[in-house]
């Protein structure tokens, strides 16, 4: 088996120093969070590596309080693999005897790097593991949080091959089968998340409900989202792309056109003051303390109309319709659905400062023709049932690509079980009903 963390879920060292960058309660003096900013996606690298999962974050040893809680991320859930699954841990490089059964092996990766790269990678590990434990024809079944499970999708769909050039259609080969048996998907947005579009535009708290007791954690700011093309990997696609107007009926608009964000002022590529900061930054040499000097305004713009490309490409890459009758890996859906979950954002204009404002959070407001438009409709129009950041839609795919529906859950996904809970997304892959059903039917078919 191979687990695999969602989007923050993988602890950041720099690979010189060893330095923890994330989660860590202040930021380095040495490294940042934001990634260098060029058209060249793949070259945009720091010396940030993924070192392991993100299985507890001790708040008591961040923050200086005796009542700061142990909030446990992915500890329950390898716990539970070990205890109830009779699972093992496995090392990728030295795995044990036996490893190719009963063993489960964790994939971190950086996850503020393009996705495809980060499934790319994974098809390798798999590749070069088969070796060591000389069993060519071995699968791993895969149990993924959140974003884990777009990696993994994919890597199963195209195997080691990158996204088609624009303008070509993408074709699922099913590469990856050689290497993966089934996937089982813990709150994966795989229409996209809106919750994604709120943290490119307003930023992430760590701890989101120690936020204001807890103000010098070291956060995932909207500057930070924006070098992070996995984040835009992120955003909703398809049918579940939804923004509403100050009368909260549907706008047309295209999240994938750089003019849009401009237009309306989303994400800190838009932000004045940014993209002066930038300007004035960028000017001068780089220096031994600081050797990463800041884009040009015009890298800038390049690397944002390259993002939402890409992040287009991939959405559609995860879509297309497959050309065999029974896709060889299965997906197993487990989320929540009893949270309201962000769906629509809502376009406003204040006439009074001359700008758009994004709603992300149900407010009252009243629309330029005065109509007062209370909570609790907005609450109605913006909210689906979800985990709080992943709609129970999205999970299912509901919004996937044209074509034939799969049984039994009425999706376009290979959708074999579904199951939900009511836990929020944070929590769903530590939720004990939920893991119940899915090692019940890991355990059934290694009965088999």
């Amino acid at each position: 088996m191979i687990v695999i963390p969602g989007v923050l879920g993988s602890r950041l060292v720099n690979r010189k120093t060893g330095e923890e960058v994330w989660p860590s309660v202040f930021r380095s003096s040495d490294d940042d969070l934001s990634l260098p900013i060029s058209p060249d996606l793949l070259s945009n690298r720091d010396d940030l590596v993924a070192a392991r999962i993100v299985d507890t974050i001790k708040l008591a040893r961040l923050v200086p309080s005796r009542l700061a809680p142990e909030v446990y991320v992915y500890y329950e859930l390898l716990e539970a693999l070990e205890r109830f699954g009779g699972y093992r841990a496995g090392d990728w490089n030295s795995p044990p005897p036996g490893g190719d059964q009963d063993t489960f092996y964790v994939f971190p990766y950086d996850w503020r790097r393009d996705n495809v790269e980060s499934a790319r990678e994974l098809v390798g590990r798999i590749e070069e593991l088969k070796l060591k434990l000389n069993r060519p024809d071995l699968q791993f079944n895969i149990v993924a949080h959140s974003m884990g499970g777009l990696v993994a999708r994919y890597a199963a769909m195209y195997g080691n091959a990158d996204l088609p050039a624009e303008g070509e259609t993408p074709q699922p080969t099913w590469a990856g089968a050689k290497g993966i048996n089934k996937i089982f998907m813990f709150g994966t947005p795989n229409g996209g998340s809106a919750e994604a579009f709120a943290t490119l535009l307003e930023g992430f708290s760590l701890t989101e409900g120690l936020r204001r007791r807890v103000s010098l954690l070291n956060n995932l700011t909207r500057e930070d989202a924006l070098t992070a093309p996995a984040l835009f990997q992120l955003l909703p696609h398809g049918e579940t792309a939804r923004l509403l107007d100050e009368n909260l009926q549907p706008l047309a608009l295209d999240l994938y056109d750089p003019a849009v964000w401009q237009r309306y002022g989303w994400s800190a590529v838009a932000d004045p003051k940014y993209r002066q900061r930038l300007t004035r930054d960028g000017v001068g040499e780089r220096t031994d303390k600081n050797p990463r000097q800041s884009p040009s305004l015009k890298d800038l713009d390049a690397y944002f109309a390259e993002v939402l490309g890409r992040a287009k490409r991939f959405h559609e890459a995860l879509s297309a319709a497959t050309q065999v009758s029974v896709p060889p890996v299965a997906l197993y859906a487990f989320g929540g659905d009893c949270e309201e979950t962000l769906a629509a954002p809502v376009i406003l204009r204040d006439e009074k400062r001359g700008r758009w404002v994004t709603l992300t959070a149900p407010r009252s407001f009243q629309s330029s023709s005065g109509r007062r438009v209370n909570r609790r409709d907005a609450t109605r129009a913006m909210y689906e049932p979800g985990d709080g950041r992943v709609t129970r839609r999205s999970l299912l795919g509901e919004s996937a690509a044209d074509g034939r529906r799969a049984s039994p859950f009425n999706t376009r996904l290979p959708i074999t079980y579904a199951v939900f809970a009511c836990d929020l997304h944070s929590d769903v892959q530590k939720n004990k009903i939920l893991q119940d059903n899915a090692l019940t039917l890991l355990v059934s078919e290694a009965l088999k």
